[in-house]
């Protein structure tokens, strides 16, 4: 029976991933803070670990102990637009914390592949359709943190051998999305106003797009990887196709939701406008595990889960290291 570990596995992403894996016959460690993510979401079948990548003691005798043959690193705080406002903690969690886990993977021995999850914000702006081929240039913390451990996994392969796969997925939404996060996933956040009576915050017009990706459409490639050793050592784009207006989104959130559309319109953020990838690469590879899901079937499946979760009260993060430019709605 292969061993594995995910780490964010009672997160949004990372728990699906770890479903996919239990369902597959492997037995499952999840390592989780829970800061993010829940218990509940933790699939049966797999261990809960409570503690975080950060400290190093804890990953090394999970790994002393388990003897993982695959490691799925999904743990991130991946709000990326917060990230100007919070290197320290954005490093520290998304950097220093994966080289903990890389560091112990090789120190391990037994590791096959360790596959991570970066983000499309390593390509930066102004590159649409974003291509695997494509040089990074990553503009905010958060994709600055995500390429730099791209870049040690390469580094870390070349000096030691540890084989390695990088997705690189965006705008995911999907069922177990943390509802209550006010700094990142924006059919979430509109799910959440929607529950709570309040109008759809918007930053700028609306007319910014993204590519909205069903966790259905990412989780079960990540997980079969592992099945598949002629994708290690190679980058992937991963998600859905066509880009779609965040203000068209929030109508077909407001119908699934069976609310009226009103929507406040802030100030916009200094963010790309436009971010959507080519998925040629990853369809020549996984073309049969693939499942694309309409947008509007992948966020009434979504709605229906929410109804039943309930709304829950926006999160404050408490630890602000540089307040100014925050943007307004992110102000305590």
């Amino acid at each position: 029976m292969p061993s594995s570990l995910v780490t964010g596995g009672a997160g949004f992403i990372g728990s699906h991933v770890a479903e996919e894996l239990v369902g597959m016959g492997h037995r499952v460690v999840v390592l989780d803070d829970l800061s993010g993510g829940f218990k509940e979401n933790v699939p049966a079948g797999a261990r809960l670990v409570r503690g975080s990548v950060v400290d190093k003691e804890i990953i090394d005798k999970l790994f002393a102990s388990e003897r993982f043959d695959y490691v799925f690193h999904l743990a991130a705080y991946a709000a990326e637009g917060l990230s100007h406002f919070i290197k320290r903690f954005n490093y520290t969690n998304n950097l220093i914390g994966s080289v903990n886990l890389t560091n112990a993977a090789v120190n391990a021995g037994t590791v096959k592949c360790f596959v991570f999850t970066s983000s499309i914000a390593v390509y930066g702006r102004n590159q649409v359709p974003m291509t695997e081929d494509m040089a990074p240039a990553p503009e905010d913390p958060y994709g600055i943190a995500k390429y730099a451990v791209e870049m040690d996994l390469a580094e870390t392969r070349e000096m030691f051998g540890l084989p390695y796969v990088v997705f690189r997925p965006h705008n995911v939404y999907g069922e177990r999305q943390n509802l209550g996060d006010r700094y990142r996933n924006v059919i979430g956040i509109f799910m959440n106003q929607a529950m709570r009576g309040e109008p759809f915050t918007v930053f700028g017009d609306g007319r910014q797009t993204r590519a909205f990706s069903h966790v259905s459409e990412v989780a079960p490639v990540i997980a079969r990887v592992c099945e598949r050793p002629d994708a290690w050592g190679q980058v992937f784009n991963i998600g859905a196709d066509k880009p779609c207006a965040v203000a068209d989104m929030a109508k077909v959130v407001a119908e699934a939701m069976g609310v009226e559309l009103k929507l406040k319109h802030l100030p916009p953020r200094n963010e790309t406008v436009h971010a959507y990838s080519s998925h040629e690469k990853i369809l020549r590879c996984f073309g049969d595990v693939i499942k694309p899901v309409a947008l509007e079937d992948g966020i009434r499946r979504m709605a229906a889960w929410a109804k039943t979760a309930g709304p829950r009260k926006p999160s404050e993060f408490g630890a602000i290291e540089v307040a100014k430019n925050l943007p307004p709605g992110w102000r305590l």
